[in-house]
């Protein structure tokens, strides 16, 4: 008979999956990004072959550090924190090897299609259509997975770190399937659904919120949690702890247009891009603010 703070009755088998595939994709695409910054210098390093030149090897590099070591170290930490912050196991063991395995896939058929010139040429969104399909499944079994074990906890608070894991997870979820509106025309070929302006539009809405989703609020949920661990004291302050939570998801998600000034898009579209990211100084020095406080006087640990 094991309690539920007993490591045994935790799920760490998918969580350690999943942390030693971040330290393999993070050299393998970091690898594939020092090689394409060296054929900027040296062009010869492209072998006058088309799959291996920059063009190709650029979307590779990206979607590896972002979505394949990124996406493998929140897959291991959120995981990891849902569950000794709810004392539950993994709602599902099933589910959760299948996230593991199914993102393993999608990473390799990236490596596979993305340098034979298979792209939907939407930036951090390349993969034809039906990897999106094969990520929409694998997504909706995570959230299945990671809400499902918030669900079952064991004690009645709902911790800062699970919120911003949880806003990662909803976010993500809601900008991959708008972003990825597409009519198949072939095997590995599709188009967008939308044109013009609003396909600018809806991709840097998904471009600029995958940085703020998937690279911010998912390593938040990680800083909340390690920071005051690896400090052994908690978090300086829970109150901004909450307030930095909305005010970032609040007004993150309306950022996106900063990337299109003087482009065909609205002006107030613009105007209205610009201004969000100019309010986004307070959430992200709240957090910063938090984590810094937090290791004040305890940088030795």
């Amino acid at each position: 008979m094991t309690s539920a703070t007993s490591p045994t009755a935790y799920n760490y088998k998918v969580v350690r999956q999943f942390a030693i595939m971040t330290v393999i994709w993070g050299i393998v695409g970091m690898g594939v990004g020092v090689l394409i910054a060296s054929q900027l210098v040296w062009p010869e390093l492209n072998l006058g072959l088309p799959w291996t030149s920059f063009g190709r090897l650029r979307p590779l590099h990206t979607n590896a550090v972002i979505f394949a070591f990124g996406g493998c170290a929140l897959f291991a930490t959120s995981y990891y924190v849902v569950q000794r912050t709810s004392q539950a196991r993994l709602i599902s063991d099933g589910l959760a090897a299948f996230t593991f395995w199914g993102w393993q896939a999608v990473i390799v058929l990236a490596a596979i299609t993305l340098p034979l010139g298979y792209t939907s040429s939407k930036e951090y969104a390349e993969l034809e259509w039906p990897i999106d399909i094969l990520i929409t499944l694998v997504w909706v079994s995570y959230a299945i997975v990671f809400f499902g074990t918030v669900v079952k906890r064991k004690v009645k608070h709902v911790y800062v770190g699970n919120w911003f894991f949880g806003g990662f997870i909803l976010t993500v979820a809601l900008l991959h399937l708008v972003n990825n509106m597409e009519l198949p025309v072939g095997m590995f070929k599709s188009y967008s659904i939308y044109a013009g302006a609003t396909d600018a539009m809806i991709q840097w809405w998904y471009g600029h919120n995958a940085v703020g989703f998937f690279l911010t609020a998912g390593f938040l949920g990680m800083m909340y949690y390690f920071v005051p661990k690896q400090a052994g004291r908690p978090i300086y302050s829970y109150r901004l702890s909450i307030v930095h939570f909305w005010a970032l998801i609040t007004v993150y998600i309306w950022a996106g247009p900063h990337h299109l000034h003087y482009t065909a898009l609205p002006d107030w579209a613009q105007s209205l891009g610009m201004a969000m990211s100019l309010i986004l100084l307070a959430p992200s020095w709240g957090g910063m603010i938090n984590g810094m406080m937090t290791l004040s006087g305890a940088w030795h640990k």
